[in-house]
This record gives structure tokens, sequence and C-alpha cells, in this order.
């Protein structure tokens, strides 16, 4: 499997490598994985191939990268280097049995909820015969590539957030081509992180719960496999796991197919504007507030998925509240 990742040096700028071991490969020419996948796309090659021709000499410790100690740093494993508002971030809903059992608890009054009603719609019919279109999905959009933050970096909740809690997912990466064709790059681990205290409120508070920052990499996975593939998330407070679970995701254990939800994404013709950069989540398994867990700020969020490389972290910073107003001015 070939995994790249994204870097910025102070003094140096960005560059892309590819992950060898404990080692990272640099390559010569792009400067990150966008420019990366248009010298493939011009060439008419793989994304793979055009990262193997590209692979220079220079080698860089990965172990001291990923830890912090060297001047290089890593970036999320995709961006739009010229234009973040060109990186459109959104996901899908309801895709495992598990998150929609949670979902139906906030909200079911005796009879199952519109979230249990949707998830079931899925199960009968988000996984089509090859060729036709299924059901379509849950959709959210969390916003654009502004939100994304790196491994390391915090996520937060903001000064009128209600809480913060880690979602563990896949992230489907696309590249749309010049021709206004949906390339898929390869997929990452992520954390979209939500307010869910918020949305228990209602659901319909869904769609201002997830305009939150979100955490992508460290790797992007060119070719993992996605029928089936095991994940971990972990919390800790003050160095002490306080919750960690271990779970199942993958097209196998998802109601929808990977290619109905890239249809009902992309069937749209504003998501198919070429030079854009698409971040996808495909939905969660588990998550610590589904458990009646609440972070607090300095908490760590560690999650992974095997096949996808290093594991995800990011701490919780949690804003002062308050009550100020953002008044808009007549011009």
């Amino acid at each position: 499997m070939a995994h790249v990742v994204q870097l910025q040096h102070p003094a140096r700028g960005r560059a892309v490598a590819r992950v060898e071991g404990d080692g990272l490969r640099l390559c010569n020419g792009p400067a990150s994985v966008y420019e990366l996948a248009l010298l493939a796309i011009e060439a008419g090659d793989t994304l793979r191939d055009t990262l193997d021709r590209c692979a220079g000499q220079s080698s860089l410790d990965y172990n001291a990268v990923y830890d912090g100690r060297s001047e290089w740093r890593l970036l999320p494993s995709i961006d739009h280097p010229e234009e973040p508002a060109r990186c459109l971030v959104t996901g899908t809903g309801l895709t495992h049995l598990r998150s929609a059992q949670s979902r139906d608890a906030m909200h079911t009054e005796g009879a199952a909820s519109d979230s249990m009603v949707m998830y079931r719609w899925g199960v009968e019919g988000g996984r089509p015969a090859s060729g036709r279109a299924g059901i379509a999905p849950e959709w959210f959009y969390k916003g654009n590539g502004a939100i994304v933050r790196a491994h390391g970096e915090p996520l937060v909740v903001p000064e009128f957030g209600e809480a913060g809690g880690e979602e563990a997912e896949i992230a489907g990466v696309y590249l749309i081509d010049c021709d206004g064709t949906p390339r898929r790059l390869g997929m990452t681990a992520g954390n979209e992180f939500s307010d869910h205290v918020l949305e228990e409120k209602n659901y319909l508070y869904l769609a201002p719960s997830k305009l939150r920052t979100c955490a992508l990499g460290p790797e992007l996975a060119l070719d993992a496999p996605f029928a089936s593939v095991q994940g971990h998330v972990t919390i800790r407070r003050g160095g002490t796991i306080l919750w960690q679970q271990e779970f199942m995701t993958g097209e196998e254990h998802m109601c929808h197919s990977l290619a109905n939800l890239e249809h009902h994404h992309f069937r749209y013709p504003q998501h198919r504007r070429p030079g854009d950069i698409h971040v996808h989540f495909f939905g969660v398994a588990v998550f610590s507030s589904g458990e009646g867990v609440r972070l607090a700020d300095g908490d760590e969020m560690e999650l992974g998925f095997a096949g996808y490389g290093r594991p995800l972290r990011n701490p919780l910073r949690v804003e002062p509240p308050s009550e100020r107003l953002w008044p808009v001015q007549p011009l």
C-alpha cells in the first residue's frame, strides 16, 4: 500500500513525502498532494505511479516529525494549497447501526425516530445493483478547508458551543478534474468532531452541530482496503485512558455502498467544479458521547484504522463561554 503525507518547514516551505516505514521520502517537484494529483491527471497516469516517479533521495525521520521533535510539521493529509474555500468538507450520517441507535436514543419518544427510519431506508435501498442508484443517504455540510486541522492540532469547542465530541471516521478524498469528473485520490483517517449536546436538544440542530473544526491524517492512503476495516478510538485525560473502543467499519458494515454514497454526493453539478477538492466523511460506528462521556478541555482524542497509517491525535480546546453578539453593519 502507498501512503503519502504533506509537510511544512518554516524555511523550506511545503513538501510531499512517501511513507516508508519510519522514514519519509521527500518528493521532487510537487509540494502538495493537489499538485501531485494534477501531474498524474496530466500524464494519464495513476497517483501511485506518479508518487513513485517523483520520489527523491532525501528522507526524514518520521518518528521525529510525528512526535513534534522536528522543524518539519505534518499538515492535513489533503488541502487546497491555494484556496482553502475550494476544499468542500461534507459527510454522510446514519451509515452504521450503532450510530443510528445512538441518534435514535437522543430523540425517540415511543416510536422510532426519523434517524432510525432513515437508517432503515439505507438498509433496504442503500446497496443497489451495479449501475443503478439507491436510496439517498443523509448528507451534511461541515465547512471548507479553513476548518481542517492536522495531527496534533487542537479541535475547538467555540465560545458559543455546548460541547465537543470525537467521531472516528474514514473520509474519502477527491479532486474534480478539468472535465468535471470526480477522481478519488485515496482515503484518510478523520475526526469529524461534532457538538452532540446541541444535537440532543433537537435533531433539527444537526446542521449547526456539524459546523466545527475537524482533523485529517496524518496519512493519505492511496489504495487502502475499505471492505472491512478495524478501527480504534481512545480518549485520554491527564495521560489516563478515560474511554476507548474498537470497532469495525467499511462497506461490509455500512448500510450504503461506497458507490451509492459517492453518486449521491457528486450528482449535484456544484460538486463537480473543476479544480475543487472534496473531503467526504463516511460515517461513525461508535462515539464516546453516545455512551454518556463528556469531554473536557485538554482531553486527547486518538483514532486510527488498520491499513491507514499512524493514528491521528488531537487535543480538545474549549474556549471560554461568551454571549457576545456579532452585529452586521449596513453599507
